[in-house]
């Protein structure tokens, strides 16, 4: 399947210089993507942005060229509910990557177990609205009741602004909450 690219969006980079400052031993990257490639793992007809393709290939070449230990793989929007390329890059990351989901009320609890079973420790929850649409909070409190046995995290993505509004629904998740991109705060 072919893919365009959104305009403005850059391409993958593959000659990154090394970074002068060495990550201390047994570091780990956070906070990771991998996209696509797009005619193996097909982006969401609901995406709002078609990226470059970016494997796990490109993305563990450059963990190692950065210094970093290991990983964590986390689902792209523009990939929605289907975590197939996230679950193959850790499938296939030598036992050096854990990922983050993302997931619908309509996930089987087999599926939940073959996530986790591949690295899976985590859903994300976003509010972003340039990037998805809304999900009802009830909805994603089911999610989070049904991840809770695994002992998985939420990842909660929202813009800084809408804070005051999401408080009350963040603090009644059942799971230990991880805030996305610290918050994506006004730094201007």
């Amino acid at each position: 399947m072919e893919f365009t690219k959104t305009p403005g969006w850059l391409d993958w980079y593959a000659g990154p210089s090394k970074p002068r400052f060495q990550v201390p031993a047994g570091s780990v990257d956070a906070h990771c993507h991998v996209f696509g490639p797009g005619a193996e793992f097909p982006y969401a007809p609901e995406r709002k942005y078609t990226p470059c393709d970016a494997s796990k290939a490109q993305l563990y070449a450059l963990r190692d060229h950065l210094g970093f230990s290991r990983n964590v793989v986390v689902q792209a929007t523009c990939h929605g509910a289907d975590n197939r390329a996230m679950v193959d890059a850790l499938v296939n990351s030598g036992g050096k990557a854990r990922g983050v989901a993302t997931v619908k009320r309509t996930v089987s609890d087999e599926d939940l177990q073959a996530m986790h079973d591949a690295g899976v420790r985590g859903v994300r929850f976003n509010f972003v609205k340039r990037l998805v649409d809304f999900t009802p909070k009830e909805e994603l409190i089911e999610i989070a009741n049904r991840i809770k046995p695994l002992g998985w995290h939420v990842v909660i993505y929202f813009e800084a602004v809408d804070l005051p509004e999401l408080w009350d629904f963040f603090t009644t998740l059942p799971t230990d909450v991880v805030v996305d991109h610290m918050g994506r705060p006004d730094v201007s």
